[in-house]
């Protein structure tokens, strides 16, 4: 399916008179590379938004906890509509009565690499892998570290796909568990969510 087609969800969804998401362009040519970016949402509840490229748009989680660098531990991650690439770079507050209404900031960004193999170790695209059910990457930006698996482990036959995003291999000598996502320092401007609603609110 296009890129654009993937997105005909997210387009339905918003007024794009009311917020300032992108409204779900193409993107950029010869902007091709996996990218990877991990977002706190200060919604009807505060939650984390796990994205990674795949084609031309962001593939898309969400979950009630952020990503742990203890491989025991599972955190639930419940797939959203595909977003536009331009959303890697979005912060800022969505109106009240819109689709995700709330805070967003950004805090982790960057790239990642596909680590996904077949039984006879051929790589396996990204694509391919969710399509199976199980995608391993290394994600590259300033926060995350390591490798994770975003796994299904419930099909959607009730409507509703549930995912786990795994750790991957030892534990981390320093690790420390979740992020608490009321401290948890932004990527891109370092402004808490408090700070990107006091400085919409003044535009």
């Amino acid at each position: 399916m296009a890129a654009e087609d993937r997105q005909r969800t997210y387009r339905g969804g918003r007024d794009f008179e009311r917020t300032r998401e992108p409204s779900g362009r193409p993107a950029p040519a010869g902007d091709a590379g996996p990218r990877s970016v991990m977002r706190i949402h200060d919604a009807r509840r505060m939650h984390f938004d796990r994205r990674l490229r795949v084609g031309g748009v962001l593939k898309s989680w969400s979950g009630p906890e952020g990503p742990s660098d203890d491989p025991g531990d599972e955190r639930l991650a419940v797939p959203t509509e595909d977003q536009p690439l331009a959303y890697k770079d979005f912060e800022g507050v969505i109106p009240k009565g819109e689709y995700g209404g709330g805070t967003v900031i950004v805090w982790d960004r960057g790239t990642y690499e596909p680590l996904t193999h077949d039984r006879r170790g051929h790589p396996v695209d990204s694509a391919g892998s969710l399509e199976r059910g199980r995608a391993t990457f290394r994600p590259r930006g300033a926060e995350l570290h390591g490798e994770y698996a975003p796994t299904r482990f419930r099909g959607g036959t009730d409507g509703q796909e549930a995912w786990l995003l795994v750790r991957e291999g030892p534990a981390r000598p320093d690790a420390h568990g979740m992020p608490d996502p009321r401290r948890a320092r932004p990527a891109r401007t370092g402004r808490m969510p408090a700070q990107v609603a006091a400085a919409d609110g003044e535009r």
